[in-house]
């Protein structure tokens, strides 16, 4: 393998969807910040993307959805030159012959086994997939909107699936006697207490987190890493949550409380106003700021390029 000699590297940042995304879209959120990231940190981004995609003052090299969706899509005609590393967003049956890692942002269905060179989203989800390379995800402080006060309402921010535990959300915080506003992707039968406000994005999200008293995240499957969380703390924003996938490893005692049954996380509910807004705050900026996130896959990136390996990933606590 190449030795590691240069301060600046030249990345290319490959995803099958137009960046930035039109609606919620984790994943695009994800490779925006990434790229925001390395290229503050004085590296080259080039992002391959879908025909749409722009990012201001970075390189897009636009692809046909139609082709990059067909089985064998090579990417190698699109490369730029002078590359030094591939870093690929979603999965190619035909992966380029350049030094690449591959971030995987779901889980597997038990039995695969993933590359060697996957670099998974937190020490959870590379356990649970025999691996020790992670890199946690890492949010744009400046998209988020800090406030000490908080309002009358909690917050459910997600997909209304049942692994993401929205019934446990409503039902914890009618049972807290709390109101609760609800931003996903359908519409829910309504009560009083209860606010259905659709899926939300930009300003209008960023108010929501800032403003709300605590964000439920009562997950009932085994969360890759769980970005809500994040955008939550980085609003001033404490976290109720359950002990699954990745919670543990970003939600500490003082930004949030963490329960395994509805019953625990009712009780837990009446303790989430002791919870420094300001912590939240703090936590957020250091472990899972966009630079962080970048400098920690530059390291990936280096150690790779050096000998072929991925390093154990950096846990927050």
């Amino acid at each position: 393998m190449r030795p590691i000699h240069w301060a600046r590297m030249h990345i290319a940042l490959y995803f099958h969807g137009r960046i930035p995304v039109h609606g919620y879209g984790g994943t695009q959120r994800v490779v925006l910040w990434l790229a925001r990231g390395l290229a503050q940190l004085g590296h080259r981004v080039t992002l391959l993307a879908a025909e749409g995609s722009r990012i201001p003052g970075l390189a897009i090299i636009e692809l046909d959805p139609r082709a990059t969706s067909r089985p064998g899509f090579d990417l190698t005609p699109f490369l730029p030159d002078s590359l030094d590393l591939l870093h690929t967003h979603a999965p190619l049956t035909a992966p380029p012959d350049c030094p690449q890692v591959f971030t995987l942002h779901g889980n597997y269905r038990p039995g695969r086994t993933p590359r060697p060179n996957t670099i998974f989203l937190s020490a959870d989800h590379a356990r649970r997939h025999g691996s020790k390379a992670f890199v946690y995800n890492g949010v744009d402080p400046s998209e988020f909107v800090f406030r000490r006060v908080k309002g009358d309402y909690d917050l459910f921010l997600g997909r209304l699936h049942s692994v993401k535990g929205y019934r446990w959300a409503m039902a914890g915080a009618k049972r807290s006697g709390r109101r609760l506003l609800v931003a996903g992707g359908w519409r829910l039968s309504l009560r009083r207490s209860l606010r259905f406000v659709g899926a939300v994005n930009g300003e209008r999200k960023a108010d929501l987190l800032a403003s709300a008293a605590c964000l439920w995240m009562p997950a009932l499957w085994d969360e890759p890493f769980g970005l809500t969380l994040v955008e939550a703390m980085m609003s001033g924003t404490p976290v109720l949550g359950t002990r699954r996938g990745a919670l543990p490893e970003v939600v500490t005692d003082d930004v949030g409380a963490l329960g395994n049954t509805l019953d625990e996380l009712i009780e837990l509910r009446s303790t989430i106003e002791r919870r420094d807004p300001g912590a939240c705050r703090a936590r957020a900026e250091r472990w899972f700021s966009h630079t962080r996130m970048a400098e920690e896959y530059v390291r990936m990136y280096q150690h790779y390029l050096a000998s072929g390996n991925l390093p154990e990933g950096r846990v927050t606590t």
